[in-house]
């Protein structure tokens, strides 16, 4: 078995599934799903610097609510920042993939700039493939197999799929290993372009401004710390926040929320089933 299961009490009877083997493309994670007590799913969906497709396997639709109203969809992608959105769902059975944005400009066939920071429909985007993939998925009963069918598709897409320019790239991932402390002029001259030319590039082909990017990835940090216990107080000054006040602006832009109702960060490797 190629794959890592986890089950218990503390899963609230959701099954989840992840790959033991490394994933074959960097910047990509998949997982599985399935609601095994038949609770349902209903839960907000907190913004993480990642774009997220899940293809849901059961018999119904995943319900999306957000402030375009609501929508059912068998599978999804949600851009970066989604905002407030709340998912719901019966007898879930699904697979989820995160792509970093650099992952997701290659994959998705749009650049994340035309998912507008919304959800959409995975067949919007990929059309008759998505329709076959998930007959594919639907039929592999067993994790090992759909993710077998994921990682091949995956990368049939990418072999012939843009890349990022590299400028772009190493932006972006100093923008993640300083954790979304650093001044976009910083990150200009590191890759030798103009300030201008590195906020029309990156903004078209990540979906975020610079300024935007490392303000998402600043409160992605500060979501798991409040959400291990840690005060409002001391996340604020560990993510260089101004101060609290300031991480309470950042949280209720993002999440449409206070701190308070956060909840968990959605995180397959903690195995916690409430967020896909």
């Amino acid at each position: 078995m190629d794959s890592v299961l986890y089950e218990g009490d503390r899963l609230r009877g959701w099954e989840v599934a992840c790959p033991r083997r490394a994933a074959p493309l960097d910047g990509v994670v998949v997982a599985g799903f399935r609601d095994r007590s038949g609770a349902g799913l209903d839960m907000r969906v907190i913004p993480q610097p990642l774009v997220t497709v899940v293809i849901e396997l059961g018999d119904g639709a995943l319900a999306v609510e957000n402030t375009a109203g609501n929508r059912a969809l068998r599978s999804l992608a949600a851009g970066l920042a989604p905002g407030e959105v709340r998912i719901r769902g019966e007898h879930v059975d699904c697979v989820e993939v995160r792509m970093s944005p650099v992952s997701a400009y290659s994959l998705l066939g749009v650049s994340p700039t035309d998912l507008d920071g919304g959800v959409f429909g995975l067949e919007e985007l990929w059309g008759h493939h998505e329709s076959r993939l998930r007959e594919q998925l639907t039929s592999a009963r067993e994790w090992d197999d759909r993710f077998a069918l994921m990682d091949e598709f995956l990368a049939r897409r990418h072999a012939s799929a843009p890349s990022m320019d590299p400028e772009v790239v190493a932006s972006w991932e100093c923008i993640v290993s300083r954790r979304g402390q650093v001044r976009v002029g910083d990150l200009a001259v590191s890759c030798g372009w103009s300030r201008k030319r590195l906020w029309s590039r990156f903004t078209a082909q990540v979906g975020l401004t610079p300024k935007r990017a490392a303000m998402l990835v600043r409160f992605d940090r500060a979501v798991r710390g409040l959400s291990a216990g840690r005060g409002a107080a001391e996340v604020a000054v560990a993510c260089g926040y101004a101060d609290q006040s300031h991480l309470h602006r950042d949280v209720a832009a993002f999440a449409g929320c206070t701190p308070g109702a956060l909840g968990p960060p959605p995180d397959i490797y903690t195995a916690d089933a409430g967020h896909l």
